[in-house]
């Protein structure tokens, strides 16, 4: 099982990508909670005097920490299955259309959750990104069944 150095590029592109993506909605979700005084521990808000703790939901705090979990839920999949995917000797041209097509719409998902884009904006960047991701499952699993 080898795979095409082109092919591995491609998704190693994506893959970081989309992990340095999901690492800096930690850093917006911390932004967002300093900037609202608004901190789940004790401990995270004890230099500061006012802070709320454990207390209420901030819905922009919550917001980009929902945007953060969607990542989580969604890219850690990608991973798995882009990695996968690459042994199923898919062509270049395909596997990164695949692999843009998600990047964009995790990127997309991002924005629009953020931003407060109105439905089906979010819905329709969610649904591209799994999409991409139950083509990869659908390819992974019909090529390796006859293996079994």
């Amino acid at each position: 099982m080898n795979v095409d150095k082109e092919l591995f590029a491609a998704f190693a592109f994506h893959a970081g990508l989309m992990v340095v993506k999901t690492l800096g909605m930690s850093f917006l979700t911390a932004r967002q909670r300093f900037a609202k005084n608004n901190f789940i521990s004790r401990e995270d808000g004890k230099t500061r005097p006012a802070a709320k703790i454990g207390t209420g939901v901030d819905e922009d705090v919550e917001r980009v920490r929902r945007a953060h979990q969607n990542d989580i839920e969604n890219i850690f999949p990608f991973l798995t299955l882009g990695f996968l995917y690459l042994f199923t000797n898919p062509a270049l041209s395909t596997a990164t259309t695949v692999f843009r097509l998600f990047s964009g719409a995790r990127i997309l998902h991002s924005v629009v959750y953020l931003w407060e884009i109105p439905q089906p904006s979010r819905a329709l960047a969610f649904f591209a990104g799994m999409g991409a991701n139950l083509y990869m499952g659908y390819k992974i699993l019909s090529t390796f069944m006859s293996a079994m």
